[in-house]
């Protein structure tokens, strides 16, 4: 059971790292319907390319986002990843909740 909960601790860090990585997540999640060019993501987030690229290929190896062999690659967030879809839940939940 420890070892299980510890995957999934270092899992989340892997995932959400720093608040760039959150920062791309948040946009795929925003628009789970629409695949995206790094270039969008770069526009989108206002990050650098280089972390851009990295950053998706992390979230890509975890599984969190989708990658597609287009030219060029697009990314889509992949929404039947459980913790993607407690992600989701969590950002529904707070965005509805009074303050």
């Amino acid at each position: 059971m420890m070892d299980k909960k510890k995957k999934l601790w270092r899992e989340l860090e892997e995932g959400f790292g720093g608040g760039s990585k959150f920062r791309i997540l948040l946009h795929l999640v925003l628009h789970p319907n629409d695949s995206h060019t790094r270039y969008a993501l770069v526009k989108a987030t206002g990050l650098r390319t280089p972390s851009v690229e990295e950053h998706l290929r992390i979230l890509v190896k975890i599984g969190w986002v989708k990658e597609y062999p287009f030219e060029p690659k697009t990314y889509q967030i992949n929404m039947d990843h459980e913790i993607v879809k407690s992600f989701v839940e969590f950002l529904e939940k707070i965005s509805h909740s009074e303050r």
